[in-house]
């Protein structure tokens, strides 16, 4: 998944940035709110962080902005403000949740957790296509109750391909939800990644449907093949 995280204190954004990175997010930065609003705006996220006090356009009016333009993309607005006038401007404006400073890094992470939940998917934190599951809280990925290890980046991708089962995705949108705006993506680089994860999803459990398909011309898509 990719989160913008739009906040002017560079010790507090760079921090969440860091910590969602281990966490397997691709995550995008803006220290003013011209430039947060800029992305927002011009790029696809899967859910954007967005402090109150920025300099230039403030986190009230981008949310504004971004909704006025119908941009849904859901919005955790962040300030050190606690009064709850504020929270309810904040939510007025269009945003989805609001946390207060300081705030413990494990909630921010339940916050994305809920926000970026799909409605098909609120019943719990598993996501399950076919005999693969995997869990949003603790990062674990099995196939026929074996656990499969992976690394952030396959983590992530599998993740994104497995929110929308059976969906053709093509290379651009995989590559704007599971790398940041400035990784260095080569062409190939998502055939790789597939790669890497069908030589864990779908090699081992030749017994198994395949369930990570390429559709030539277009991309790629996960699911049995009915």
């Amino acid at each position: 998944m990719r989160i913008l995280v739009v906040e002017d204190e560079h010790k507090i954004a760079n921090s969440i940035k860091k910590g969602l990175e281990q966490e397997s997010y691709a995550v995008d930065v803006a220290f003013t709110g011209d430039d947060g609003y800029g992305l927002a705006s011009t790029e696809d996220y899967d859910l954007i962080i967005l402090d109150v006090l920025l300099p230039g356009i403030n986190g009230i009016e981008i949310a504004k902005k971004l909704r006025g333009q119908q941009i849904h993309t859901p919005i955790l607005m962040l300030t050190a403000k606690g009064q709850l006038e504020d929270k309810v401007t904040g939510l007025d404006a269009g945003a989805d949740d609001y946390l207060t400073k300081p705030f413990a890094f494990e909630e921010l992470l339940a916050r994305i957790r809920a926000l970026t939940r799909r409605p098909k998917d609120s019943l719990g934190i598993i996501i399950a296509v076919s005999d693969l599951t995997l869990n949003t809280a603790t990062y674990q990925v099995k196939r026929d109750n074996k656990i499969i290890p992976l690394s952030s980046k396959e983590y992530a991708l599998l993740e994104y391909l497995m929110r929308h089962p059976k969906q053709t995705l093509t290379k651009e949108q995989i590559i704007n939800h599971v790398w940041d705006y400035d990784a260095d993506v080569l062409p190939n680089t998502v055939e790789v990644y597939i790669g890497y994860l069908r030589n864990k999803i779908d090699k081992p459990f030749s017994e198994k449907p395949t369930l990570i398909q390429t559709i030539r011309g277009f991309g790629y898509k996960i699911g049995r093949v009915e």
